[in-house]
C-alpha cells in the first residue's frame, strides 16, 4: 500500500497521522524527487495492471486446480529450502524468508464476457534477513524456466535479463525481493 508521496521518497518523519497536518510533514518536495524510486514504483504499478494475478478478487484458497492443464494450487507458500511451508513453519519466530509461487492458470474470476481469467504464473521471494539467502527454484512441475523480472538489489535501469531453469539456486539479497515470471 502506497500513501502520497511515497512513490517519491516523501517521509513523514515518523508522523503516521499526519492528516491534519498542514506544514512541511505532509507537504510533497518534489524537487527532492528520489528518480530511481518512482520509476520502480511505476513499473510495479504497470505489473499490477498487466497482471490479473496480483490483483485477484477472491481469496487464494492454497489447494490445487485440477483446471487449465496443472494440478497445481492458486498459491503456494515456499521454505528457504525449497519445500512447501507447513503449519508449523509459521509458528517460528525466527522466520526471515520466504518464497511464494502464484498459479496464472488457476485465477477464479471471469473477464467481461464471462471466459476464464488467466495470466502468467510467478515466483515471489522475500527476505528480511541482514544477509543473502540462498532459494532452489521449485521442480519443473511448476515451470521449466523462469525469468528475472524484478530485483531490488538494483537501480531500475541495471534489472538484468536473467533466465532460470528449474531446481537451479537463486540468491535473494539481504532485506530484498525477487519477482520471477515462469516462461515454460
Amino acid at each position: 500500500m502506497l500513501s502520497h508521496g511515497d512513490e517519491l521518497g516523501r517521509t513523514q518523519h515518523g508522523n503516521n497521522n499526519a492528516y491534519c497536518q498542514d506544514n512541511a510533514i505532509t507537504w510533497v518536495d518534489w524537487a527532492a524527487t528520489d528518480e530511481d524510486l518512482l520509476a520502480f514504483t511505476r513499473r510495479l504499478a504497470q505489473l499490477r495492471t498487466q497482471h490479473p494475478v496480483f490483483r485477484r478478487r477472491r481469496f487464494f484458497e492454497g489447494r490445487p486446480v485440477q483446471r487449465r492443464g496443472d494440478n497445481l494450487p492458486d498459491i503456494a507458500w515456499l521454505r528457504p529450502d525449497g519445500s512447501e511451508m507447513t503449519e508449523q513453519d509459521w509458528l517460528v519466530d525466527f522466520g526471515r524468508a520466504v518464497g511464494i509461487f502464484l498459479n496464472g492458470n488457476a485465477i477464479p474470476d471471469t473477464d467481461d464476457y464471462g471466459l476464464p481469467v488467466t495470466d502468467d504464473s510467478f515466483l515471489l521471494y522475500l527476505s528480511a534477513h541482514h544477509d543473502g539467502i540462498t532459494f532452489p527454484l521449485p521442480s519443473i512441475e511448476y515451470g521449466k524456466s523462469w525469468e528475472l523480472v524484478v530485483d531490488t538489489r538494483l537501480p531500475e535501469a541495471e534489472q538484468p535479463k536473467s533466465i532460470f531453469l528449474a531446481g537451479a539456486d537463486i540468491e535473494v539479497g539481504p532485506r530484498a525481493l525477487l519477482l520471477l515470471r515462469r516462461i515454460d
